[in-house]
């Protein structure tokens, strides 16, 4: 008797687990039909590109030019919102308290993943954590020029220069922690250099300053020297992109002279944790084709922007190895935020 009572209740579990198991099967069907077709409709309404910086600048200039390619191939309007403020936070707190359903995204430049978090201590957004890469969209090579009444006519001057008049040159950046300012310090390191740093506003402020002899060299973006050196008062030096870029091939690449060195400003787009799979992937896709368009690649290449695209996996690669190298540069030259 005794058994036959363990044998029914053994029964009994297994009818009550086979029943359970049914109704967490059940459940779970209409999830994963509703999550096939969301990604099939996806997108089904407007998407946001939120730019940490106000209008005008380089992320917002290549947000907005991707934006029209994605409005038209994705049938959806893709909207640019700028949230200036904090060194990105804002933006980064605008991203996050939207829901992560793949139609929210960052799109910045190298500050807030690979810069910020060597530079300052307490960053409320941990760029591991909180974001997914989509997609690296462009980069944007710097150039180091000097006035045409310096005398210095090659990189290899420059260095002879500064090498010659240790302390006596000095450099122009567009502020502490800028990509200009850390590309000099990389190459102060490498190349054992003393020369001292004047840092400025912006290249509005830099570019003049060099061109009227208050700073000897500066870093900047092509169209802010191209006028210059047309008109025969600048010479452009070289570029601290990894190559030569496409804009100015016949200006030499600092790793010419330095090897693997590369400080290009990247742009890319970002998404919050937890986006579905489906929406990054169609969003990365999408952008890698937008920026193969020849209308698109002739207009970021007049503002002195290299079209790049590619997948998820690439950009986390390109973000792992330009943090490296500006973790390195800010820690060698003890760099710190003011």
């Amino acid at each position: 008797m005794i058994k036959d009572r363990s044998a029914l209740r053994l029964q009994g579990c297994s009818i009550v687990l086979a029943s359970l198991l049914s109704a967490v099967l059940a459940l779970a069907a209409p999830s994963a039909a509703q999550a096939n077709e969301q990604a099939a409709q996806f997108p089904s309404r407007s998407i946001r590109f939120i730019v940490p910086y106000a209008a005008g600048g380089l992320p917002d200039t290549v947000a907005r030019v991707v934006a029209q390619g994605l409005t038209i191939s994705m049938g959806q309007p893709v909207v640019v919102e700028n949230k200036p403020g904090a060194n990105g936070v804002v933006a980064a707190q605008t991203l996050s308290s939207s829901p992560a359903d793949g139609y929210s995204y960052l799109v910045t430049d190298g500050s807030m993943m690979s810069i910020n978090p060597s530079l300052y201590k307490d960053l409320p957004y941990d760029p591991k954590r909180d974001f997914m890469p989509v997609s690296l969209i462009a980069t944007s090579p710097l150039f180091l020029a000097t006035s045409t009444q310096t005398g210095i006519n090659s990189l290899q001057d420059f260095v002879a220069r500064a090498k010659a008049q240790p302390g006596q040159l000095n450099y122009g950046s567009s502020g502490i922690g800028s990509s200009h300012h850390l590309t000099m310090e990389a190459m102060k390191i490498a190349l054992k250099l003393d020369v001292t740093h004047v840092p400025f506003r912006g290249s509005g402020q830099s570019v003049p300053a060099m061109i009227g002899n208050q700073v000897d060299v500066v870093f900047a973006a092509l169209p802010s020297l191209s006028g210059f050196a047309d008109k025969g008062q600048a010479k452009i030096l070289a570029t601290n992109a990894g190559q030569r870029s496409a804009l100015a091939p016949d200006i030499p690449a600092i790793s010419e002279l330095i090897p693997n060195f590369n400080f290009a400003v990247t742009v890319g787009a970002l998404a919050a944790t937890g986006t579905p799979d489906y929406a990054v992937q169609k969003i990365s896709a999408a952008i890698a084709k937008a920026v193969k368009d020849p209308a698109v690649v002739k207009q970021f290449n007049t503002l002195g922007i290299e079209p790049v695209g590619g997948t998820p996996a690439q950009y986390e690669a390109a973000i792992d190895d330009e943090a490296r190298r500006y973790q390195s540069a800010i820690q060698a030259a003890g760099i710190k935020a003011d």
